[in-house]
C-alpha cells in the first residue's frame, strides 16, 4: 500500500491518494504508485504538513491481494480516503 501526495485543481493543497501494488520491492512499488498517481495531477515534491509525497506504510496479505485480484506488477487505486478495508 503506497499513498502519494497529489496536486489538483479543485483542492487548496496537496492530498494524499492510496494505491494498492502489486510489487515486492518497496522502490518498485512507490515508482508504480507515482506513476498511476500523474494521471490524477502533479505530484508533490516535498512534504505537506510532515507527510511525505510519496509513502509506502503497509504491506498487503496475500489474502488481501488474492481478494483484489492484484497481479504482480498491477496498481490499483483505492481513493483518498484511509483504506482501512484492505489493511485489516
Amino acid at each position: 500500500m503506497v499513498g502519494v501526495m497529489v496536486e489538483t485543481a479543485d483542492e487548496p493543497k496537496p492530498v494524499r491518494h492510496f494505491f494498492a501494488v502489486g510489487h515486492d520491492d518497496r522502490n518498485r512499488a512507490e515508482w508504480a504508485a507515482v506513476d498511476q498517481a500523474l494521471t490524477l495531477g502533479q505530484v508533490a515534491t516535498s512534504p505537506v504538513g510532515g507527510v511525505e509525497p510519496v509513502e509506502a506504510f503497509a504491506r498487503l496479505s496475500p489474502k488481501v491481494v488474492k481478494r483484489m485480484a492484484l497481479r504482480e506488477g498491477a496498481v490499483r487505486p483505492l481513493g483518498a480516503l484511509w483504506p482501512r478495508r484492505w489493511l485489516a
